[in-house]
């Protein structure tokens, strides 16, 4: 049975990933920095050090790297890259500042973009966290960089990936992009891009 990493998992299993990882051929590893989440195992995207080099199959992060400073992405996206095994590959997920901005720049910067379970969501929302949980004291929810098609696969392949393909779906306001450790022919991408993401 393959093994994927699910990076920064919060309350959410398997089932709550993509069609492909939610299937018997895949075991779920859980990994976040909250203990009170019941991870498999606990840390950072920047010190993955519970995690031994080249041992999960694949790696899972939604709405994670928009977390992190700046300087840090490259720093997590060498991490998920170790963690890789030769023939493994990634899936994030991640807001749009593109799609987001179009709005902004309607001056639609406090209007709902979409509702979730959550309630609304706003541009500002996307671009700076979900302002309830954060009002809370929750502030691990701040949004701290952002990415574009063009930025997230620069910064990919920069950590060392070798085939990353990144789609954006700005009705949904966000990007996925998957990459692979190892290079491999654009239609094996694309295969495995719709073996994830279409079923």
């Amino acid at each position: 049975m393959k093994s994927f990493l699910h990076v920064g998992c919060g309350p959410k299993h398997k089932d709550q990933t993509t069609i492909g990882f939610n299937t018997d051929a895949w075991q779920e590893i859980r990994f976040d920095i909250d203990e009170s989440v019941k991870p498999d195992l606990v840390g950072t995207m920047t010190d993955m050090s519970s995690v031994e080099s080249e041992s999960v199959d694949a790696l899972f992060s939604s709405h994670n790297i928009e977390h992190l400073y700046p300087h840090e992405v490259p720093v997590a996206l060498k991490e998920f890259l170790r963690v890789l095994k030769p023939d493994g590959f990634v899936v994030i997920t991640c807001p749009d500042l593109q799609s987001v901005c179009k709005l902004v720049a309607e001056d639609k910067l406090t209007d709902a973009a979409y509702v979730s379970p959550a309630g609304p969501i706003t541009p500002l929302d996307i671009l700076y966290g979900h302002r309830p949980p954060m009002a809370r004291g929750n502030l691990y929810m701040a949004h701290r960089c952002g990415f574009t098609k063009k930025t997230l696969s620069h910064d990919l392949q920069s950590a060392g990936f070798a085939m990353v393909g990144v789609m954006d779906r700005p009705e949904h306001f966000d990007l996925w992009a998957v990459a692979s450790k190892k290079a491999i022919s654009q239609e094996e991408l694309v295969t495995l891009f719709n073996s994830q993401l279409v079923g």
